[in-house]
C-alpha cells in the first residue's frame, strides 16, 4: 500500500464496506470521494462523506466526477446486481465502455469485472483492492468463535471445496451448501443469501449443512471479493446450518468482531481455512 497521500474513489455498492473501506483510507492520510451506484448503495451509510449517486449506464458522468475530484486510486467494493443491457440505458462514454468490455459482458461476473478493471487502468486509475485498506478485515487460518467442526462437518468442508471451486472455474458463484456429503444449493446470480434460504427448503434429515464460500480459481482479487457479515451468520443459522468455512486470507468479514459474537450466539462455528489444505483424497 503506497503512503504517498492520495485521493481514493470508491465505486459503492451495498451493505457497510463502502464507508468502512472510505475510513481505512482517511486514516492512512487519503481523500476520499464515493461514488454511490443508484438503487444499489445505501444513502445512510455514504452520508458522512462526500459522495454523488450515479445510475450504473452514467459512466461518463462518473468518470468525469473521478477526475474533477482528483482521483487516482479506485476501490470497487460492495454488491450490486447486474443489469441487464436493456436497462442500462448507459451515455454516450457508457455505450463506448459497453463497446471496449465486448465479450466480457456476456462472461461470469468474473471475466466481467477483470475486464472493468482492465479499462479503468487504461483510463488512468489505480484499481485496487478492498483488501489492501481493509487489512483487519482479512482473517488468517483458525477458528473464531468458541464452536468448532466436527469429524462431519469437516468432511462436509471438503466436498463444498471442490464444488466451489469447480463453480470457480467456471466463473458461476463463490459458494456452496452441503450437509452430510449432499450438496443442497450452489450459488450463482442470486448472491448468497438466496442461496442460503434456498438450502433451508432442501435440508435433510439430520446433522445440520455447511456454508463453504472460497474466492474463484484465478479471480481478480480487487474486484467482488467473498464477503460475510452477521447477516450472513443469521440466514445461515435460519437455514439449519451448523457453520460456515470461508478462505482465509481473501474473504473481507464486514466486522469481524460482530461476526464472532454472532456465531457464538448461534451456535456456529465459523472458521477461515486454506482450501489447499482441504483438496479431497483421490
Amino acid at each position: 500500500m503506497t503512503t504517498e497521500p492520495t485521493t481514493v474513489g470508491i465505486l459503492a455498492g451495498g451493505g457497510p464496506l463502502p464507508a468502512k473501506v472510505a475510513e481505512a483510507a482517511r486514516a492512512a492520510g487519503h481523500s476520499v470521494f464515493i461514488i454511490g451506484f443508484e438503487g444499489f448503495a445505501e444513502p445512510d451509510v455514504l452520508a458522512p462523506w462526500l459522495h454523488e449517486c450515479v445510475r450504473l449506464g452514467a459512466a461518463g458522468r462518473m468518470l468525469s466526477l473521478l477526475r474533477a475530484h482528483g482521483c487516482s486510486d479506485l476501490v470497487l467494493i460492495g454488491p450490486i446486481r447486474r443489469p441487464s443491457l436493456r436497462s442500462l440505458c448507459p451515455d454516450a462514454e457508457g455505450a463506448r465502455i459497453l463497446a471496449r468490455l465486448g465479450k466480457a459482458l456476456f462472461a461470469g461476473d468474473d471475466g466481467l469485472l477483470a475486464a472493468l478493471v482492465r479499462i479503468l487502468g487504461e483510463e488512468g486509475f489505480r484499481v485496487r483492492g478492498a483488501h489492501e485498506f481493509l487489512s483487519h478485515s482479512v482473517a488468517r487460518p483458525g477458528v473464531l468463535g468458541r464452536y468448532t467442526p466436527d469429524a462431519q462437518a469437516l468432511a462436509d468442508i471438503r466436498h463444498g471445496v471442490a464444488v466451489t471451486q469447480a463453480l470457480g472455474r467456471l466463473d458461476i458463484g463463490q459458494g456452496c451448501v452441503v450437509q452430510n456429503g449432499v450438496v443442497l444449493a450452489v450459488e450463482a446470480m442470486e448472491g448468497t443469501d438466496a442461496m442460503l434460504a434456498r438450502s433451508g427448503l432442501c435440508r435433510q434429515p439430520g446433522e445440520g449443512g455447511v456454508l463453504v464460500k472460497l474466492l474463484k480459481p484465478g479471480q481478480e482479487k480487487r474486484a467482488d471479493m467473498p464477503t460475510i457479515g452477521p447477516v450472513t451468520l443469521r440466514n445461515a443459522h435460519a437455514a439449519g446450518l451448523r457453520g460456515i468455512a470461508f478462505e482465509a486470507a481473501h474473504t473481507l468479514l464486514t466486522d469481524m468482531q460482530a461476526c464472532q459474537t454472532e456465531a457464538d450466539r448461534l451456535g456456529l462455528f465459523l472458521i477461515a481455512i486454506d482450501p489447499a489444505t482441504y483438496v479431497q483424497p483421490a
